[in-house]
């Protein structure tokens, strides 16, 4: 098998096992993982009507964790343990309820142990709703067992 067919096969058995144990995502925000490359993951959610705040828009806050969910696949997407070291967020235009949030994330750059990924929040329209963009810092171990 090829370095970049194990890669592609390392990365998906990474996500299918963070997102197993994800409850956050999967359970209480309801959502989907649609893939995990090597730097790179997609999500989606659905805008209901428990995430809408008092202007009856979704709540940053949870466009916030969709993004940064995503940048948690993106960055453990290798089979090394990477936690946030840093992020930020532009919201652009706000999502209404039934919204379907798509969030694509990309390695921007992995040098050592630091990474930095580009998130981007778009809807059923492929409007962008925001940017988020995250540093990743590798600490000691594996997500999955290393199979030798």
């Amino acid at each position: 098998m090829s370095d970049v067919k194990n890669a592609e096969t390392l990365a998906r058995r990474v996500g299918e096992s963070m997102f197993a144990a994800d409850r956050a995502s999967r359970e209480f925000m309801q959502m989907e993982l649609l893939s995990c490359a090597p730097g790179r993951a997609v999500m989606r959610m659905t805008v209901r009507k428990d995430m809408l705040n008092g202007h009856e828009i979704c709540h940053g806050g949870l466009i916030f964790t969709l993004a940064d969910s995503t940048f948690a696949f993106a960055c453990n997407s290798y089979n090394k343990v990477a936690v946030a070291a840093g992020c930020s967020i532009e919201f652009l235009k706000p999502a209404q309820l039934g919204d379907v949030l798509t969030c694509e994330g990309v390695e921007q750059t992995l040098q050592g142990r630091h990474g930095i990924y580009d998130m981007r929040v778009s809807n059923q329209r492929g409007e962008v709703i925001a940017m988020f963009r995250g540093k990743s810092a590798q600490i000691q171990g594996s997500v999955i067992p290393e199979v030798a």
